[in-house]
């Protein structure tokens, strides 16, 4: 029992992930229309709308939007199981204490404040969560750098180098018109990344009950 408990948590960032990318889609379809580059367009512009902007009670157009519930369900749906990663990926590969409860728990804090970010105070949710985020990535690029993963270490700096990217132009609106397209794509590499991360930690924990 125990097995098949460990079994269904090691693998729950990747189908939480999945479950994101399907409300994802899902929400996207329901938005009603608007976006920073035209708000009268119809729908869910993918090149230049924003992830949050699913999440707003009313479109850019000012409909009502019909998107919000489902696109909130995936947030927190996503912020739980990228959670669960930084948990496990510390356990797993964090040798020092002090360096696993620091990921783990500024994992955990960051995903928090990251699941708020619907609320009111999306821009203050925003910031807190980036600073907790920033102790996670920390901490999991110097687990990186102290193992033999080379594909992960060399992927994590795309990975470093895009959401630093995207923070810059968040934080000095400087090509702020390429944001939203460049939101996405950063979306999809890290969480790729994040799904061959919990694969590995499948695998290393397989051998670790076998050893």
């Amino acid at each position: 029992m125990m097995k098949q408990s460990n079994s269904i948590l090691n693998r729950t960032p990747i189908v939480g992930i999945a479950l994101f990318a399907g409300l994802y889609i899902y929400s996207s379809s329901l938005y009603p229309g608007g976006s920073q580059a035209n708000l009268n367009t119809i729908g869910f512009d993918w090149v230049n709308n924003y992830w949050c902007n699913l999440m707003n009670e009313n479109a850019m157009n000012e409909d009502v939007n019909p998107a919000r519930p489902f696109a909130i369900l995936a947030m927190i749906i996503l912020c739980f199981s990228l959670a669960v990663f930084f948990i496990q990926f510390a356990e797993t590969f964090s040798k020092n204490k002090r360096w696993k409860r620091a990921t783990q728990i500024s994992g955990i804090l960051s995903m928090v404040f990251a699941a708020l970010i619907f609320t009111q105070y999306h821009d203050a949710m925003t910031i807190i969560s980036s600073v907790f985020g920033l102790f996670v990535v920390v901490g999991i690029v110097r687990e990186l750098y102290l193992s033999e993963m080379v594909l992960f270490k060399l992927s994590g700096v795309v990975c470093l180098l895009l959401l630093a990217l995207n923070n810059y132009i968040y934080y000095t609106t400087h090509a702020l018109s390429i944001l939203p397209l460049l939101q996405k794509i950063t979306f999809a590499i890290v969480l790729l990344w994040i799904v061959g991360l919990n694969c590995k930690i499948i695998l290393t924990k397989k051998k670790q009950l076998k050893s």
